[in-house]
């Protein structure tokens, strides 16, 4: 019974085991493991230069991993390119927003659905429910580089979505937004994984974001973990707060 509730678990998440990533002398991830199921929101935390994006990048197959190994429901993808990640239904958004510029905010959103193999008579549609959700429907004609940030950064939230993602990777998608803007994707993200039946893994330092957001938190710190568990655990745990938190913000957040 417990074997089969591990093979079920297993097949539904997404797992990162024991990885790690050095450039030279640095270990800028250090065995790391996290689990990401299917249905729920994983906030990955830290200071700058805890090794948050470099572990997204070496999951998504941005860049191979020294050590350790990848498992997206089931399958052993480490080391896996970028785009046959992708594939395997494994979608992010950057910390820069990369829209493509010569693209209107539909055809950006459209390529992405094409990419992960959707048929052409379903990309329009599917791109456009996207957009919709993400509350930019109204700029789909509208040259992708003419939106405020704060649109620019719902637009490529919706691109990732339009890859039907199983796993979902946010990285900082609340930065430059103010405070209207994080509020509103607050509320646009909260729905997605209970509603698409995903699992969303965030990187951002918009602590009142993160606290509410999140089902689970993992902090890192020079590269290692230090902390897992619910929002309200980890905000009291003292080496979370002296490492990122403070205690102002540890007791507001």
């Amino acid at each position: 019974m417990g074997e089969a509730a591990s093979s079920a678990t297993r097949h539904d998440s997404l797992v990162i085991a024991a990885i790690e990533k050095h450039f030279l002398q640095l270990r800028a991830v250090d065995r790391v493991s996290v689990t990401l199921r299917r249905g729920e929101i994983l906030g990955l935390i830290g200071p700058n230069g805890s090794g948050k994006t470099t572990l997204i990048n070496v999951v998504t197959g941005v860049m191979p991993p020294t050590a350790g190994r990848v498992l997206a429901a089931g399958i052993d993808i480490t080391g896996w390119p970028a785009w046959k990640v992708a594939r395997a239904g494994l979608a992010r958004t950057f910390q820069r927003v990369r829209l493509f510029g010569g693209l209107s905010v539909l055809e950006n959103v459209v390529v992405a659905a094409l990419s992960v193999g959707t048929r052409r008579s379903e990309a329009v549609d599917v791109a456009h429910a996207r957009l919709e959700q993400m509350g930019v429907a109204r700029w789909a004609d509208a040259p992708a580089t003419s939106l405020p940030y704060g649109h620019e950064r719902m637009v490529e939230v919706a691109r990732a979505l339009a890859m039907r993602p199983r796993f979902l990777f946010l990285d900082e998608p609340a930065a430059g937004l103010n405070e209207e803007e994080s509020a509103d994707l607050l509320e646009r993200l909260a729905p997605i994984p209970e509603r698409d039946g995903s699992g969303m893994l965030i990187v951002d330092h918009d602590m009142h974001l993160i606290m509410r957001l999140c089902h689970r938190l993992h902090v890192l710190n020079y590269g290692r973990t230090i902390a897992e568990g619910s929002p309200a655990e980890v905000r009291r745990i003292p080496e979370v707060i002296e490492a990122y938190l403070g205690s102002t913000v540890a007791a507001h957040a």
